[in-house]
């Protein structure tokens, strides 16, 4: 299930959503010149292992302060795959606009982050001693679907099944469904133990997300004027 596009006006040019949208694309480009053993180094230089995470927490010398918490921010903006980053930008592309459009841009850029170390504190405190890197901006992004979930819930969205047909759902559908897929995976992943050591989808990371989205919308004040209908 392929969301193409929303029918939600925006009355504003976001250009937050272009600016993450760009960079992560330049940094996708940037690890794919890397050989392969330099890309697994950046991996776990940059991207979030929980391990480091709860080890320094528990008062571990193994990591210290900076390693153990910076990459919460770097691996936002890091890719395994180009499907990966593809598959990210897309959803921003199609519901960022939105958010942006409601909070102003300086606040959604806050928003986007907070988002982002919600999703991660969410897969550190369910995955607490996975030694594999987090990396990818879904878990920001969730935030952001949470946030459209919460506002715009009777938005239509296009939706493409492959192969078989197109059609509309109302936002709260589509998203509702995201989320309970999100949170059914990373309940299995979490019995199996998967995760852990195997790596894979952070489900968890991405229902963090999505409640931290909902959550900081309510928190984070809608911008006093916005542009309606050719008036202000």
């Amino acid at each position: 299930m392929i969301p193409l596009r929303d029918d939600q006006p925006r009355f504003s040019t976001p250009y937050v959503t272009y600016f993450l949208i760009g960079l992560n694309l330049v940094v996708f480009l940037f690890e794919a010149a890397l050989t392969p053993q330099s890309f697994k180094v950046l991996l776990f230089q940059l991207g979030m292992v929980p391990a480091n995470i709860t080890g320094f927490l528990a008062g571990s010398d193994r990591v210290g302060l900076m390693a153990a918490f910076l990459p919460t921010l770097t691996s936002m903006f890091l890719h395994g795959s180009l499907m990966h980053v593809i598959g990210n930008m897309w959803f921003l592309w199609i519901f960022g606009d939105n958010i942006e459009d409601y909070l102003g841009h300086f606040k959604y850029l806050l928003f986007y982050l907070l988002s982002g170390l919600g999703a991660a504190s969410a897969q550190v405190v369910l995955n607490p001693h996975s030694q594999v890197p987090t990396v990818g901006a879904s878990g920001a992004i969730a935030g952001v679907l949470g946030a459209y979930f919460l506002l715009y819930p009777r938005a239509k969205v296009l939706i493409w099944f492959p192969i078989l047909f197109l059609f509309y759902l109302p936002a709260w559908v589509t998203l509702g469904y995201w989320f309970a897929m999100q949170f059914v995976s990373g309940a299995a992943t979490s019995i199996a133990n998967y995760s852990e050591t195997r790596g894979g989808v952070a489900f968890w990371a991405h229902v963090g997300g999505f409640v931290a989205g909902i959550i900081l919308i309510k928190l984070i004040p809608e911008r006093p004027r916005r542009y309606r209908y050719g008036t202000w």
